[in-house]
């Protein structure tokens, strides 16, 4: 499988919010890192990376990833990108993306997702950041050390 088409199954697996299928795509010491929070709420491995894109994904009403320019150079890869959010309550948001991935030996190895955090928390009900409070964050993992910015 090519890089490109690893990037691609990841997404078209996120996009379903199909878990089980994005952990086929992330390699055991894969690091996720949301780059608008930083490396101190990172997530590794694809179990806790898993747990962390549920905490903003899975109650949504609906949820849908938008593919865009993707550009690849040997292992590393940057996806052009947006979603769509819709909530329970009613409120929606488009939200543009650029994702950065390293892929080793066809599976994610490094993820970093660039995003706008002012343009969600425009868009949330208000109470969507109360909802962490008892979100489980048995995930976080301090990656400071792992990465490059």
């Amino acid at each position: 499988m090519s890089v490109d088409d690893t990037v691609l199954g990841l997404w078209n697996a996120l996009s379903q919010r199909d878990w089980d299928g994005v952990k086929t795509f992330l390699s055991d010491d894969c690091i996720y890192i949301d780059m608008p929070v930083g490396p101190t709420l990172a997530a590794r491995g694809p179990d806790d990376i898993v747990k962390r894109l549920k905490v903003g994904l899975e109650s949504l009403a609906t949820y849908e990833n938008h593919p865009g320019l993707l550009v690849s150079n040997g292992a590393d890869v940057m996806f052009e990108h947006s979603e769509s959010w819709a909530w329970t309550t009613g409120e929606t948001a488009e939200l543009p993306f650029v994702s950065v991935h390293r892929v080793v030996d066809g599976r994610v190895s490094l993820w970093k997702d660039y995003w706008d955090f002012n343009a969600i928390l425009g868009s949330a009900p208000s109470s969507w950041m109360d909802d962490f409070a008892d979100a489980d964050v048995s995930w976080v993992f301090d990656a400071t050390d792992h990465i490059r910015a």
